[in-house]
């Protein structure tokens, strides 16, 4: 039988925080010990998030408060915002007695692997190099190997995780050609975190959709990061996220260019025989439309694969559930390769519907 192992969740009181705590209360060989949130510090999970209570968990603490000399955790989970993660990783490693504590990241300070390339998307220069260096990039399917030995792991932000599931294995495979990549992506308002903005009001996304980050989204050099070292040389992409008015999930529309003579029955073959294996990803049948209803709370991915009506070019729908597979799902798929655990310990819930 397993080890029960202890888990830190730092930034419980946001949607992926709150999303970890319902994942890990499942898990047979993990007890949550830790939880920060800075402005909910002192309080019960249960005033912060009422459907979580009676679960018999740690309260609120802040983060500046936690001496992680004396603090026992065998894994932290950090859900903080992006450029603040990188500064206390680097003091966890620094000062936990636990020699061999492990990270799983959920901002976006250790995806990018080029200190410049962050720097110019995140607004600063990263302040942990060398663990910026170390991190394996959390996108578990394609990096299964570099996870399980790893001490650090960054996950994938959603939108790119949904963009290279379906990519990856068609760029390997030189099917599509690196140029001409469109990605038409859809979110949830949860995505975009749960701190007070304007622009996230009932009144301002109900009714309507719209694009956001245009041309200027930080996911963009992510995707390209992978789907370059997939393809073995540069490419740049056309990645558009927008904002729909519903509360999770996620779905991205991909228009490709063909190799010569492809179509688009290759490329779901390809994709089939890369995922035959895997618990959480279906390629759906020629003519099954994946919707973000299918997926909705589960860690799955759907990915369908059509002939457009332009010669020469394919479409690709994709879906997640942005909170989970997009997020807490996938971390916690990585924690347990990091822990030798059976990787769908406490993600086998199926979709909700309706």
């Amino acid at each position: 039988m397993a080890q029960t192992i202890k888990a830190a969740i730092l930034g419980a009181s946001g949607y992926t925080g709150a999303e970890l705590i319902r994942l890990l209360q499942r898990h047979p060989y993990v007890k949550i010990t830790l939880m920060t949130a800075d402005r909910k510090a002192g309080q019960p999970i249960d005033d912060v998030f009422p459907h979580l209570g009676g679960e018999n968990l740690p309260d609120l603490v802040a983060i500046d408060d936690v001496d992680w000399k004396a603090t026992d955790v065998d894994v932290v989970f950090c859900a903080l915002p992006h450029a603040t993660s990188q500064r206390i990783i680097k003091e966890i490693f620094e000062k936990s007695a636990n020699q061999n504590i492990k990270v799983v990241d959920l901002s976006a300070d250790f995806r990018i692997r080029d200190a410049g390339t962050y720097a110019k998307w995140y607004g600063g220069k990263h302040d942990a190099l060398d663990l910026q260096k170390e991190a394996v990039y959390g996108l578990t399917e394609h990096y299964r190997d570099d996870i399980i030995n790893a001490r650090l792991v960054a996950c994938p932000g959603c939108y790119p995780t949904a963009a290279l599931l379906a990519l990856i294995p068609l760029m390997q495979e030189k099917v599509i050609s690196k140029d001409g990549i469109i990605i038409d992506a859809k979110s949830g308002v949860s995505g975009a975190g749960r701190s007070l903005k304007e622009a996230n009001l009932f009144t301002e996304v109900s009714e309507a959709m719209h694009p956001y980050g245009i041309a200027a989204h930080r996911h963009a050099p992510e995707i390209e990061q992978e789907l370059s070292r997939a393809f073995g040389g540069d490419l740049l992409v056309t990645f558009t996220p927008h904002l729909i008015p519903m509360n999770r999930g996620e779905l991205e529309t991909i228009y490709v260019n063909l190799a010569d003579d492809k179509t688009a029955n290759d490329l779901r073959t390809i994709l089939q025989k890369t995922y035959a294996n895997e618990p959480f990803i279906t390629v759906v049948q020629e003519g099954v439309v994946p919707a973000s209803r299918h997926v909705r709370g589960s860690n799955n991915t759907l990915i369908g694969v059509f002939d457009d009506r332009v010669p020469g070019r394919a479409i690709i729908v994709v879906t997640i559930d942005n909170l989970v597979k997009g997020s807490s799902g996938q971390a916690i798929q990585n924690m347990n390769l990091m822990f030798g655990f059976d990787e769908t310990l406490s993600l086998e819930q199926m979709a909700l519907f309706p």
